[in-house]
């Protein structure tokens, strides 16, 4: 079990998280967690940033402000590079 574990009664009763994690980004520009001791995923690259899951997530959302992958940024913003230059040379 994760975060919580079955009490003797059959409940469950929240445990402290120990664990230590790592931000992991991957090409996209897609932030992650993962645990610090473990191999990286495929794909996925260490960030730099090792804390609890509290810490890691509040720098995640300092870091990660555009949720769009990177690959949709770049092509929005090549269509409205696109747009914005064929209107002026309609005019020209």
């Amino acid at each position: 079990m994760s975060e919580q574990q079955l009490d003797t009664a059959g409940g469950t009763a929240e445990t402290a998280d120990t664990a230590v994690y790592r931000i992991v980004r991957n090409d996209e520009e897609q932030y992650s967690l993962w645990w610090a001791g473990r191999e990286l995923p495929a794909g996925w690259h260490a960030e730099g940033t090792e804390g609890t899951r509290e810490e890691c997530l509040a720098r995640i959302t300092e870091l990660w402000t555009d949720l769009r992958p990177a690959s949709l940024r770049r092509r929005m913003a090549a269509a409205a590079g696109t747009a914005g230059t064929a209107g002026t040379a309609a005019h020209a």
